[in-house]
């Protein structure tokens, strides 16, 4: 058993007189407070107390590898002798391109930000510039970033905290961001025909990953690609979450369905900060300086991130890793389902529902967030680190040891027999 964090206690007290929250993102503020980390290395994290955790919130995804992975370490430390900062253009960008391109041939052209909310926000904008329509439509539950026209009915911290529309959004802004349930055909056909003339775009997420883990029900990708090209109107895949991850294709490889633009991020900068959206070039050379929809980044195609996330996905595509995590997760599922809960999962993503398996975001705010977080404390009082919501989802890395995953599972059976 773990001790209590007291340090942790300490500064999460102090870090809230100096930031909001006492923290740098939403979800990251656990009541009665976050554990503080130290280091972390492999499958495991480390808080400042001294405790150890097998670690399955992994960053909230980018961490396919596990922590500081070795490889990636070297590489990163031999391009940063060089430099890590120029302005100026570098031929790791051309190769990094072209990996991307080979591995997502929808991307023909691709532009290099520096977060997935960057490259969502740009990819939308790319969007109504292309089509010279203002509206789109997202998702109800997704998660697309922090900036304002998709902070409507949006997931992750949002979800969490219950604030689904954010103060400061002026309604003018999100007066053309329409909305449809996941899994729900009928809805998304009648608002694309009915506005064909106004919409510019369906962004989703594939499978969607911020409002707890829901997958896509039969052929429901195949139909979205169907109605959307009938109507004229652009796909936008975000791929933040499963690109490189469901497979080292992304959904659109695993579900066969080409989008128009998909963006990618987190696993794409193998632990540093990225975002990249791309896709046809027809529309990408919208983009300036070939075309009319401004896009700038200073720290755009910078060779530390490029350089973690090559190695990262050239690692991926050597090893090709997905059938053993997919095992990895098979064992953590059976576990769960032993203990007569519901989970779901895909590839080496799972969430543990309390509640009934939900196959929308109207279903997901049903699920019981107080029995979640008894459940959290008791796998850190084991020494497992999940999420801290409900509403996110957990992740195995290649780091992650049978002997992990068997101390998991024993873990999860035992915990969600005391609740």
């Amino acid at each position: 058993m773990n001790t209590k964090p007291v340090k942790s206690k300490e500064l999460y007290n102090e870090a809230k007189k100096l930031m909001p929250g006492g923290v740098s993102s939403p979800v990251r503020a656990v009541k009665p407070y976050p554990f503080y980390t130290a280091k972390a290395k492999g499958s495991k994290i480390y808080d400042v107390d001294g405790n150890e955790y097998i670690d399955y919130c992994m960053a909230y995804g980018p961490l396919i590898l596990g922590h500081a992975d070795d490889r990636v370490k070297e590489k990163v430390k031999e391009v940063l002798e060089n430099g890590w900062l120029y302005g100026t253009p570098i031929e790791l960008e051309i190769r990094y391109a072209k990996l991307i391109r080979e591995i997502y041939p929808s991307m023909e052209m691709i532009r290099l930000v520096n977060t997935g909310s960057e490259a969502t926000m740009s990819a939308l904008r790319l969007a109504k510039g292309f089509t010279g329509k203002d509206k789109f439509i997202k998702v109800e539950g997704s998660f697309h970033g922090a900036h304002d026209t998709v902070l409507v009915k949006a997931g992750s911290g949002a979800t969490t905290y219950g604030i689904p529309n954010s103060a400061g959004v002026p309604e003018d802004l999100v007066r053309n961001t329409l909305q449809v349930p996941y899994n729900n055909l009928e809805t998304l056909a009648y608002i694309s025909e009915k506005q064909r003339d106004e919409i510019s775009a369906l962004i989703l997420e594939p499978i969607m990953g911020n409002s707890s883990l829901i997958l896509p029900e039969d052929d429901y990708l195949k139909e979205v690609r169907k109605i959307t090209a009938e109507n004229d109107i652009l796909l936008i895949f975000d791929e933040i979450i499963t690109g490189f991850r469901v497979s080292l294709g992304g959904a659109q490889e695993y579900y066969s369905v080409k989008p128009d633009l998909t963006t990618l991020g987190k696993i794409a900068g193998g632990g540093f900060p990225i975002g990249i959206f791309g896709g046809k070039k027809e529309i990408m050379e919208y983009i300036a300086p070939t075309g009319p929809v401004y896009q700038a980044g200073t720290f755009s195609g910078n060779p530390v991130s490029l350089t973690a996330g090559m190695t990262t996905i050239e690692i991926l595509k050597r090893d090709n890793p997905y059938k053993e995590l997919e095992e990895k997760t098979r064992v953590i599922k059976e576990a769960v389902e032993e203990s007569d809960y519901e989970i779901g999962a895909i590839a080496s993503m799972f969430c543990i529902y309390f509640g009934e398996r939900p196959r929308d975001y109207i279903d997901a705010l049903k699920l019981d967030k107080e029995k979640f977080m008894e459940f959290y404390w008791k796998l850190i009082e084991n020494g497992i680190f999940f999420p801290p919501s409900q509403y996110e989802i957990c992740f195995i890395s290649t780091a992650h040891s049978d002997e992990d995953i068997e101390k998991t599972a024993e873990v999860i059976s035992r915990c969600l027999k005391e609740l």
